[in-house]
């Protein structure tokens, strides 16, 4: 190891070459890395969903979620499966095991459910599909005074401009009710024409249109389908033949039923400000960058909002800015930590020394970057933790090195012989400080699932950029230290590297040195104060005075309410529940306003929904002002907003969240065979969970 080391630092040109390589491939690796909010996770769901036009959640749990977890069992590949029913709407979840092959488990479910004879009459076909890994990149409401196929038809518009853009193949709209076509069927007409009703089903069927089933209703028959063609529409059907004559006349769909569009009887409605809105969401996948898509978006919602004036488009939801923001915060804190190593150094050591020292941080970035793109890093919330973990120790072993070359020249050795005896006196003690710290997070690469795909590449980054750290701190700081001007025997010290000398020596000879001589004549104090001090940490972690939580809470910018009414509940009713609680965010706001210097409204929006699916349930989202520019927490913004509300008559459960990126803390599952009996433990559970004093 000491001849590579001299080699290095007799033949400088050799460190610099490695050097602007470095830097050469790392801004390219940089370049090529893709920015997302969270590491990029292999899809491990397979979702089941099931339409059933009129049912309650009872009927479609019983006669089709049950049917299938049961044919789910012991299918191979399976970890965990789970259901939510609501009115017309259910979805099957299945999770699989860690290593197992989510293709293969994919085709075994569909067999499973294939499989199964005895579903009702009605009920739409299933839809079996991988969960596609996506994130959340943006969401924006498109609202207006306007009906709402004017706001359909301008999202349609919106979603056909954004796949078009490179770079963007998420997008999803939400916030209406599926369309559809409904033929009445004229009885007195049919038999006039001598048709039946299979007749004019077959010639419907026959222009692949979707059937989903047909009701006798008194005098007519109601047959309800749904287009798979998004042009086509009532009066594009009208003309539709249903019989051909022998002498050339034709009978029309018009001559024997009346055609008409309308909306679906499954709910799915929102609301932005109080005004009709439809929502657009765009996901990036593993392969789209976050805040390119971000981007783009900003600029065609800034088109959108000056060329339509009775439309508007606001983002709802930005998960750029968090990543925006950290990004942010890295290259301060590495400009800070460069400028503080570079000062510190300056004052005790030379001015030279502190700069090579310091250009430590964008090297090592720079080799992290190089490695990341092969083992499928990218920019998010969790790497650039890592990199801002990292940064502050990044410099520790070249202040050693630097400062122990220094050292030796001073004794008056040379200036090749200083910087290798220097750096192999040291090396031993930085290369076991580095080693402890890199086995210390390579732990987090053994931890399974989600979690473990997550910290494992924070781990990445802290590893790659401190082996970086060992190879510059040995093979190329050295060099540069050595052929630099700090070690020149000629140049003289300015005045203000004598006075920190002097500060640093009376430290060094009046403060430490008569403590350390203290505690190694008194070594018992030496052991007692540590072991007393860790004996109080874990006091005060039992008493409850440093708490505990997986996640630091993080004051969230948004608030969630959900709401749901007894099921078969009318919409109308839904709503007014859901309007008495956005009086309340509103009413809220106003009496904060007064109280702030600014007189800003905290609450910048509200997003209501009612549904999607069943019309006893709605949400809120409520989106609050920036941390800082707040100044208020949002849970007590939340109570102010409960208490606001009042009573809300016939509603069963009522919740208020703070938005925060790390889940919930606490999730509680029950299970059991009896539905009632389980619906009975879950009240009697909550009702308990509301006397804690400790549960906000």
């Amino acid at each position: 190891m000491q001849s590579i080391v001299k080699y290095f630092i007799k033949y400088a040109i050799s460190g610099n070459v490695i050097l602007a390589l470095v830097l050469i491939f790392g801004f390219f690796g940089l370049q090529s890395l893709r920015r997302t909010f969270f590491p990029e996770v292999p899809s491990r769901i397979i979702s089941i969903q099931a339409v059933y036009p009129g049912s309650s959640p009872e009927e479609i749990e019983e006669s089709v979620v049950l049917k299938i977890e049961d044919n789910l069992k012991g299918t191979s590949g399976i970890d965990r499966v789970t259901s939510i029913s609501n009115e017309n709407l259910a979805t099957v979840t299945v999770e699989i095991k860690q290593n197992a092959d989510i293709d293969l488990v994919l085709q075994d479910v569909k067999n499973a459910v294939d499989r199964i004879t005895s579903f009702p009459t009605g009920l739409e076909s299933l839809d079996v599909y991988k969960k596609e890994a996506l994130s959340r990149a943006m969401s924006f409401a498109i609202h207006g005074e306007v009906d709402l196929h004017t706001l359909k038809a301008a999202a349609r518009d919106v979603e056909r401009d954004l796949l078009a853009i490179d770079g963007i193949s998420k997008v999803a709209l939400s916030g209406f009710p599926d369309e559809e076509i409904v033929i009445s069927i004229k009885e007195d007409q049919l038999a006039t024409f001598g048709l039946t009703m299979q007749q004019v089903t077959t010639a419907v069927a026959g222009n692949n249109i979707e059937i989903t089933g047909g009701t006798v209703i008194g005098q007519n028959e109601e047959l309800k389908i749904r287009s798979s063609n998004k042009s086509y529409y009532a009066k594009d059907l009208e003309t539709l033949v249903v019989k051909a004559n022998a002498d050339g006349s034709v009978v029309r769909l018009s001559d024997v039923a009346s055609v008409e569009d309308r909306w679906a009887e499954v709910p799915n409605m929102s609301f932005y400000n109080g005004r009709s809105s439809v929502t657009i969401d765009v996901s990036n996948t593993n392969d789209e960058d976050l805040l390119f898509i971000a981007g783009a978006l900003k600029d065609y919602i800034e088109v959108f909002n000056s060329e339509h004036d009775v439309m508007q488009a606001n983002i709802t939801k930005d998960a750029s800015t968090t990543v925006t923001q950290r990004i942010d915060l890295l290259v301060n804190n590495g400009i800070i930590g460069f400028i503080l190593v570079f000062a510190f150094l300056a004052l005790f050591l030379h001015f030279r020394l502190a700069f090579w020292v310091a250009l430590a941080i964008p090297i090592c970035f720079a080799g992290a970057f190089i490695l990341s793109p092969f083992f499928g890093i990218t920019i998010n919330v969790i790497s650039l933790f890592g990199m801002i973990t990292v940064i502050g120790i990044l410099v520790d072993d070249g202040v050693v090195i630097s400062e122990n070359i220094y050292r030796r020249y001073e004794m008056g050795e040379d200036r090749i012989s200083a910087a290798v005896n220097g750096t192999m006196e040291v090396l031993p003690a930085v290369f076991s400080a580095i080693a402890t710290t890199i086995v210390a997070f390579s732990t987090f690469f053994f931890i399974e699932g989600t979690l473990g795909d997550f910290f494992g590449q924070m781990a990445f980054i802290v590893i790659a950029t401190l082996l970086f750290s060992l190879i510059e701190g040995v093979f190329i700081l050295p060099a540069h230290i050595a052929h630099s001007k700090a070690l020149d025997r000629d140049v003289k010290p300015s005045k203000l590297t004598k006075y920190s000398t002097q500060v640093l020596d009376w430290l060094k000879f009046k403060l430490y040195a008569p403590v350390l001589d203290f505690f190694l004549e008194k070594r018992f104090f030496a052991i007692a104060i540590p072991v007393a001090m860790l004996l109080a940490t874990f006091g005060a972690i039992q008493g409850g005075i440093i708490t505990t939580t997986f996640f630091p809470f993080i004051e969230g910018e948004e608030i969630t309410v959900n709401l749901k009414m007894p099921a078969g509940t009318p919409e109308e009713v839904t709503l007014a529940r859901l309007d008495q609680v956005e009086a309340a965010v509103w009413k809220t706001s106003s009496e904060i306003a007064p109280t702030r210097e600014d007189s800003l409204e905290v609450v910048l929006s509200v997003d209501k929904r009612l549904g999607p699916g069943n019309t006893n349930t709605g949400s809120l989202r409520i989106k609050l002002l920036d941390n800082e520019a707040r100044q208020m927490p949002v849970l007590e913004i939340s109570g102010m907003i409960r208490a606001n509300a009042g009573d809300l008559l016939g509603v069963e459960e009522f919740s208020y969240g703070a938005g925060t990126p790390f889940g919930k803390p606490v999730s509680v599952a029950l299970k059991g065979v009896d539905q009632e009996e389980v619906r009975t433990v879950v009240e009697k559970l909550k009702a308990k969970l509301r006397t804690l004093s400790d549960l906000k």
